[in-house]
This record gives structure tokens, sequence and C-alpha cells, in this order.
């Protein structure tokens, strides 16, 4: 197997944006997840996006510096997942939900990133499951559609507090909008209980993958601890033909316990999982 692998600029909140690109570098990542979180990234959405082009010039410009591509740019443009939602049932906040789509599409074609991520939406309790997911689903379609028109893959990623917390529920939402791919990343369903065997049919869908320790009630867990079987994961991608990065994505945050591993050296020893596990098939 052709393993690509990456990590986050985001997994390493303590370092400065340029050292996480050296240590990506210097722990023999090709690539790096350049993530644009509102509140909480290296690189904040709001400076980025005011100026789309002069941004991406300079994170291009480090990146080629250090060897790295750019394997996915992830947008959040709200401190909790509710806030611009892309499927917000005010009118005036999707508005602008769509300007920050736009903005980070023009931000990650200049800097010639082929994948976008962003978050599908939530269940807004004031109205029916149904209607917030058939407007998720209006929303991410035509979404879709502008990133394939710039040359982009476009994904959600499905995670908890989302619209779809369950692997029904994603792929429910996938198989209503066309074209559309998912950043599949197990912890959050392992997290509930979750078997391999009821995830792994997402990986049909999967044009990113974030990969990290977890087991039953942990979202983030030391490698000792995880139970997710990741050597059959890249089994099922080889079988699969799955040509896109497999992303080392710990993160530091006080948000369900993701601030208690030691981020370095699980990224190190999953990654050395990863690749004696690809040189044996």
């Amino acid at each position: 197997m052709n393993l690509r692998l990456a990590t986050a600029d985001y997994s390493f909140p303590k370092l400065e944006w340029e050292q996480t690109l050296r240590l990506a570098r210097d722990i023999g990542m090709q690539a790096m997840d350049v993530g644009l979180f509102a509140g909480r990234s290296h690189l904040d959405p709001d400076d980025v996006l005011s100026n789309p082009a002069e941004a991406a010039a300079r994170v291009s410009t480090a990146l080629r510096a250090n060897d790295l591509e750019i394997a996915d740019v992830f947008g959040q443009p709200g401190r909790v997942f509710e806030e611009n939602a892309v499927n917000h049932p005010d009118p005036a906040v999707r508005r602008r939900a769509e300007e920050f789509f736009y903005r980070i599409l023009e931000f990650a074609a200049r800097c010639n990133a082929k994948h976008l991520t962003l978050l599908p939406g939530v269940h807004f309790a004031q109205e029916t499951y149904e209607d917030s997911v058939k407007r998720c689903a209006e929303e991410l379609a035509w979404r879709t559609a502008a990133a394939a028109k710039s040359g982009i893959t476009f994904a959600v990623e499905a995670h908890i507090g989302s619209i779809v917390p369950t692997p029904d529920q994603a792929k429910r939402l996938l198989e209503s909008v066309p074209g559309l791919t998912l950043t599949l990343d197990y912890t959050h369903f392992t997290y509930q209980g979750l078997l391999d065997d009821e995830i792994e049919p997402l990986l049909a869908d999967a044009s990113h993958f974030h990969a990290r320790g977890a087991c039953r009630g942990k979202l983030q867990a030391p490698l000792k601890g995880n139970t997710i079987d990741y050597p059959r994961v890249l089994r099922t991608m080889a079988r699969m033909n799955y040509s896109g990065f497999v992303v080392l994505e710990y993160v530091w945050v006080d948000w369900m316990g993701c601030n208690e591993v030691d981020n370095l050296s699980e990224t190190i020893l999953l990654r050395d999982l990863l690749r004696s596990c690809a040189r044996e098939m």
C-alpha cells in the first residue's frame, strides 16, 4: 500500500505555527492538515479569510520550505457546533456560513489544496431532525458542486455532537448529496462503543482519514489503550484503492478529555505502527 502520512497543525497548539511544520517534516510526514478554527487555531480564520490570496501565498511558501504538501484545509466557522452551522435555521446565519465557505474555498484553491473539510451541521432543537438534515443536505449539495468546479474534493467530518453522530446517519447524508465525501475519523464512533465492522463501510465514502488512539468512553487514548484495529483499516483501504492521506490527528483541547495524551509520542507510535503494517501488505 502507498501509505501517505500527514499530521495536523492543530495537533500541537503550544508550538508556533512554523514550528509545527518543522516538527511534521522532522518526523517524516509528507503533508499537513491546516486548521482554520474560530478562536483556537494557529491561523486565525478572520485574518486568513480577510485576504485569502495573501494568506495562501504565505502558507504555501512555508509548506514548501519544509517539503510538505497540504493534505486538507479544515474549517470551523464557530466556537461551538451551532455557531454559523451550514444548516442554521436563520437565513442571516446561513449567509455568514456561505461567505465563510467561499472565502475558505478561495484560500484552499490558492494554496493548491485538493481537499476541503467542513463540519456537517447539527440538529436544531426547535425543529425536527428531518427538517435539520434536509436543510443540511441542501446546503452541502451546492458546496460540493462549487468545490468540484475548483478541482477540490469536498468532505464533512461525522462527529460527536453533529447531525450525523452514527455511521448509519452519516451514510444516509452522504447518499442524499451526490459527490459529497467523508473525512472519516473512527474515534467518534469508537467512543460510543461501536465496533470496527460497524464503522468500516464508511471507508467506501472516505476521501480523507483521521487516525489516533481511542476506545469506548475515550475519544482520544494512548496507543496502548486503543481498540481500533488499524492494520485492518489499512488492509481495507488497500482493497478499496483508497488514495487519500492518513492523518495522525491527535488534538490537545479541553474537550472530551482530549488533553490527557502525549501528542508527540503518540503520533510517533502510531506512525511506526502504520508504517510497519503498510510494509507487510
